[in-house]
């Protein structure tokens, strides 16, 4: 799949520095993953995750995990919506500026790029009205929770047509393409051990190999407004 890239916290009960441990009991994982919103793992980098696996050693009840393909979250949407998503820039917390719909470096499909949780996300820029779309530039900034909260609505709409409410089982391992999909822990994730029993989910995240660049020829840049 490719190179492992390990940017997370190391937690003590981790079986190798390269795991992400995440559970609903902090004594034996990472608690509340996942949980700040719908998202792709690693905008905060110029080439965000390739793919993720995920394997889950024990899973509690409730502890669901929702994904939505992004090439179909963006096909549902009207004209009107598209072309308004397609001016979009996602304004990351550490000065990378991401286009929020590019082309997938693999298949080439239509995809997007956007966190819905406030701390991964510092705004939104958006491109101005130049006919020749490769000799746009940002012409205003949006606040964070505006976008976010269309995102948050659009994929919550899309989830029964297009998606996947992912119901684990004990030993269950996925491949999930990280820059097809966006997905969503649920709030059951972090039920109470004692009730709902333990969860345990061993992740590793594989490096990005590609900036994320639009059908026009622009590409992810670094802030400098």
């Amino acid at each position: 799949l490719g190179v492992v890239e390990s940017t997370f916290y190391k937690h003590p009960r981790s079986p190798h520095p390269d795991v992400f441990r995440v559970s609903n009991d902090g004594k034996e994982g990472c608690t509340n993953v996942g949980r700040t919103g719908w998202h792709v793992d690693g905008t905060f980098q110029e080439a965000p995750f390739k793919y993720q696996t995920m394997h889950f050693h024990n899973v509690c009840e409730g502890g669901e995990t929702q994904f939505v393909p992004l090439k179909e979250l963006y096909e549902i949407q009207t004209k009107e919506t598209r072309r308004r998503w397609d001016r979009y820039w996602l304004l990351t917390g550490r000065q990378i500026v991401h286009p929020l719909v590019y082309s997938h470096p693999d298949t080439k499909d239509t995809t997007m790029l956007f966190h819905c949780g406030p701390a991964f996300c510092a705004g939104w820029g958006e491109d101005d009205d130049n006919p020749n779309t490769t000799a746009r530039s940002i012409k205003k900034l949006i606040h964070r929770s505006v976008i976010q909260d269309e995102l948050t609505q659009a994929c919550n709409k899309a989830l029964p047509l297009v998606g996947i409410h992912m119901r684990w089982e004990v030993g269950d391992f996925a491949i999930n393409d990280n820059l097809a999909t966006a997905h969503y822990a649920t709030p059951g994730t972090q039920n109470d051990p004692s009730k709902a029993g333990l969860r345990i989910l061993h992740r590793t995240t594989i490096a990005g190999e590609h900036i994320p660049t639009k059908a026009d020829g622009r590409s992810s840049f670094l802030r400098t407004f």
